[in-house]
């Protein structure tokens, strides 16, 4: 028997049923593979990125440089006496802090990162990245987009595009925000650009709740059901009569990822039931509010990974709110109290959670990716004990599934001003990520505006030496 409410029922919740649709249309969608599988046979299966926003200093984490050590307080060489980003550049300044030899392969990284030094022989570091801006909003887009502008879509956009949802009642592709803000041009680093809007990442980390969706108390089944399905049919109506437009099928199957994450988004984000050895390996309890908040992050991150997320964009730090350094990596002026209030919340958690990926497998087929968007100056920037942005140099790593640990490749100048052997543009790292998930870069396009547009542009080449 079909039970059908009168018209005062229907009207009188039509607008509380859209207010749940109205939620609904903040999470993206998922549809199965476009390109219909890989070109070849992947070694990954999904992507983590761990991000840090504000262009974390390659010279005082990984890049080693004894030149810069021994000729600190010197004056520089006359092509780094130039005014960059803030300004003029004053004398040589070494890292405030030792490096130490880690691991069998002696890979030398700072004391401020004893547990993810650590696990030097599982990564491998490239040390010839360069930036073609020395600016932050752009860069980062850049290094998350392949573009400077804004519209493009994400490498995770890319990735969801192509490969689809390994899990029909998750997003295909999320970001994780730290809590201390979005990154420099906030959504343009996961948007979906001229991708169908379903490719964008959804939003949300350990410390907000998902929004509970469920039917609110009070309102009939029956109601809920004829409020859906009168919906319906002023959307088939619709399409009928605007037939080939995407961004109505993307809300309506975005509406239907709800209901499905209904059930399953509660227990992904359900940390409580992580035991106390897990809890302590990532120090999800630690004192220090900041790191135990990234720490939760990147258990959330884990746990979404294991649930056939594809892609996972999570950050550490954000962007800087008036004060210089206070919440990311952008050190123009006090270096030293900088890098030792950040570190701490990178280290254990990141560390821990490579760690546990490992123990359960995860590291088998998934690919983990660190990155910044460009390095900082050998030089203090003058009248601070600061760095200045610099675009020439800079360091990223990458380890887990078809990666070849305990390598370094490239290499920059003796202060590490410049990426000077093997130079590695973002549209290579891109290239190389794509490859392991199986994906020619130059055959994964959308056509866009007259042109088959790809992840990589024209550009991009294979890192065939940190493959495994």
């Amino acid at each position: 028997m079909i039970l059908h409410p009168s018209r005062r029922e229907l009207l009188g919740d039509f607008v509380t049923g859209l207010q749940g649709v109205a939620l609904a249309s903040l999470l993206p969608t998922i549809t199965p593979a476009a390109n219909n599988g890989t070109h070849f046979a992947p070694k990954a299966k999904r992507v983590l990125q761990i991000f840090c926003p504000g262009a974390a200093s390659h010279i005082d984490l990984w890049d080693y440089k004894p030149e810069l050590q021994r000729r600190s307080g010197m004056p520089a060489p006359a092509e780094m006496d130039a005014v960059t980003f803030q300004g003029k550049n004053g004398a040589l300044m070494g890292s405030p802090w030792e490096f130490i030899p880690r691991g069998q392969s002696g890979k030398m990284v700072t004391e401020l990162l004893p547990e993810l030094g650590s696990l030097v022989d599982e990564i491998a570091f490239i040390h010839s990245m360069q930036s073609t801006t020395n600016t932050h909003g752009p860069a980062c887009v850049l290094l998350n987009t392949g573009f400077v502008l804004e519209g493009f879509p994400s490498s995770g956009s890319w990735v969801s595009y192509a490969l689809g949802s390994a899990n029909n009642n998750l997003p295909t592709y999320v970001a994780i925000p730290d809590i201390r803000g979005i990154p420099p041009a906030g959504p343009a680093n996961w948007g979906s650009g001229f991708l169908p809007a379903e490719h964008q990442a959804i939003v949300f980390n350990a410390q907000e709740p998902i929004r509970n969706l469920e039917r609110p108390p009070g309102i009939p089944a029956r109601t809920d059901t004829a409020t859906r399905d009168f919906l319906r049919f002023l959307d088939s109506n619709h399409a009928a009569r605007h037939p080939g437009e995407q961004e109505l099928q993307a809300r309506i199957a975005s509406y239907e990822l709800a209901a499905r994450m209904q059930l399953s988004a509660p227990e992904v984000t359900d940390l409580s039931k992580e035991s106390r050895a897990t809890r302590d390996l990532y120090g999800a309890d630690d004192p220090n509010p900041l790191k135990a908040a990234y720490a939760r992050n990147c258990l959330l991150a884990r746990r979404l990974l294991e649930r056939g997320v594809r892609f996972v964009s999570l950050f550490c730090a954000s962007r800087a709110s008036g004060v210089d350094g206070l919440l990311n990596w952008d050190a123009h002026k006090t270096l030293k109290a900088d890098y030792e209030r950040h570190c701490p919340v990178l280290d254990q958690p990141t560390a821990g959670l490579l760690r546990d990926m490992r123990s359960r497998g995860l590291l088998d087929d998934t690919l983990v990716v660190w990155a910044t968007e460009f390095g900082r100056m050998p030089t203090h920037q003058e009248g601070t004990v600061g760095r200045d942005h610099n675009p020439n140099a800079f360091t990223v790593w990458l380890t887990g599934a078809g990666i070849r640990g305990g390598v370094s490749y490239g290499s920059t100048d003796e202060f590490g001003g410049k990426a000077v052997e093997n130079v590695v543009t973002v549209h290579d790292f891109h290239a190389t990520m794509l490859h392991l998930l199986g994906l020619d870069h130059e055959r994964l396009t959308w056509y866009h505006n007259g042109i088959n547009r790809r992840l990589t542009d024209v550009h991009g080449h294979v890192i065939r030496d940190v493959l495994a």
